[in-house]
């Protein structure tokens, strides 16, 4: 019978674009190597028909189905299961930018065109799509909204559901659902597009959108600063918001621990400042201003903060040689602690009113499991986002830091962030990894709700099963 599906499937989409065995390997685990599984094969269609066709084929014979975009989710939310009995489905071929209209400042684009494309497309056409997260080079925009991807520029232009007017979308059935519409303000009944948007291709497959574009900013600058606590911080970014308002475009907050890591990532890469400090704090403004005056603002701002004792030390950046250095330090961090091998990933949010009240009582209680365990903490301190990580100790191997303390210390770290009204999941997803962690932070009525609708788009649960939904007990 699995002869029968790839050959109907090779009819569909191509003979060479259907997968299996060895060939599929590369699918069926994620990029950094931590979720393995099987699959039956792996389906590259080209373009919207091609999906709804593999998607209705697969409705009727009831086969399950894993939607794929770069595969760079850190939760296991693109791979299949052990059972090798699911189709992957790669968006990776659907890489048509269909249009883009300058005056409504729109860009329509397939789900395949990476991040990377499409903000290179809109500079082209000067304008600027602001999402940017790492794996820009590789995570395609499917992806990006199936997890309402963030980043570091969430502070002034918001998250991936921030960023999009419509969608086109295959429902589980073949079905396509056609929403690509570049509207700002449309009231005409439910707005269908954010019942897709964070869902993780458990509801539909996205295959296009339609991208807000804004205005190239005319000044960009960028600042380093080092502070002695995570309260300082946050009285700055509450400083810079107060003086600069919506030019705050990024305010990335750094411990002592993820710097040392970097660092030692990157040897040829020194620290922007000449001292050490116990927290870092990577700025950018960006507005309509000249370069001048836009840093002469930045520096008005950061002289006050001094002189409150907010910082003990800042250097504003030069050129954009050196803002690209201040970056690179941020940006390589994730690499860094996937290279070191034995970090507890936690991505929370809380209240931005609570962050230094969770960093430091959560630090405590981490390091009271494992004491001498590296406290990697670092994010987007300017919308409520910390990637809380602790890392292994430097003599101590992977496995055993992970087969002793990892479980236990990722439950005090989703816990802290519940009892302080946050999240235990800020922008990664749920994927396998969170998914019964659900059940601990979300209450029955809202797991039957989200089942609900569930049942009512997949009711066979085909779409991407065991992903981000909880088995509910009777």
């Amino acid at each position: 019978m699995s002869d029968q599906h790839l050959d109907r499937l090779r009819a569909i989409v191509g003979a060479t674009n259907v997968l299996s065995g060895a060939d599929a390997a590369a699918f069926e685990s994620d990029y950094r190597q931590v979720f393995h599984g099987r699959s039956l094969c792996v389906a590259r269609p080209a373009n919207t028909h091609e999906v709804s066709s593999v998607m209705a084929y697969c409705h009727a014979n009831g086969i399950s189905v894993v939607p794929q975009g770069g595969n760079t989710s850190l939760l296991g939310g693109s791979v299949p299961d052990d059972s090798g009995t699911s189709v992957i489905l790669s968006l990776a071929r659907l890489k048509r930018i269909r249009s883009l209209d300058a005056t409504n400042a729109t860009m329509t684009v397939d789900a395949g065109v990476t991040l990377n494309q499409a903000r290179v497309k809109a500079e082209q056409a000067g304008a600027l799509f602001p999402l940017r997260i790492g794996s820009e080079g590789s995570c395609q925009i499917g992806g990006n909204l199936s997890t309402n991807a963030g980043g570091t520029a969430v502070v002034r232009y918001g998250n991936m559901r921030d960023l999009v007017l419509g969608l086109e979308v295959v429902l589980p059935d073949g079905r396509i659902w056609n929403g690509l519409r570049g509207l700002r303000k449309d009231n005409a009944g439910y707005d269908l597009k954010h019942l897709f948007i964070g869902t993780e291709g458990t509801l539909g497959i996205i295959t296009a959108a339609v991208l807000k574009l804004f205005p190239v900013p005319s000044s960009v600058s960028s600042a380093f600063l080092g502070l002695p606590t995570p309260e300082a911080a946050l009285a700055v970014f509450s400083l810079m918001r107060r003086h600069l308002g919506t030019d705050v475009t990024a305010f990335e907050l750094i411990s002592s621990d993820a710097m040392t890591l970097v660092l030692s990532h990157l040897p040829n890469q020194a620290s922007p400042l000449t001292d050490t400090h116990p927290w870092y704090v990577l700025i950018e403004t960006s507005s309509n201003a000249n370069q001048a005056d836009a840093e002469a603002q930045l520096l008005a701002v950061l002289s006050d903060a001094m002189a409150l004792g907010h910082i003990d030390d800042a250097v504003v950046a030069s050129n954009a040689r050196q803002a690209a250095e201040f970056w690179l330090i941020r940006e390589e961090i994730s690499d860094a602690q996937t290279k070191a091998r034995g970090s507890v990933r936690c991505d929370i949010s809380v209240p931005l009113s609570s962050i230094p009240q969770f960093i430091r009582e959560t630090s405590a209680k981490v390091l009271s499991i494992a004491p001498k365990a590296r406290m990697i903490v670092y994010g987007h301190i300017g919308d409520g986002n910390v990637h809380f990580n602790p890392l292994r100790p430097d003599d101590m191997p992977a496995e055993a830091f992970l087969g002793i303390h990892g479980a236990a210390i990722a439950g005090v770290i989703d816990h802290a962030a519940s009892e302080m009204e946050g999240s235990i999941s800020a922008e990664h997803g749920i994927g396998v990894a969170k998914r019964d962690e659900l059940k601990v932070v979300r209450s029955r009525e809202e797991l039957e709700i989200a089942w609900a609708i569930k049942r009512a788009l997949d009711p066979f649960n085909l779409l991407n099963p065991g992903k981000v939904l909880p088995t509910l007990s009777n």
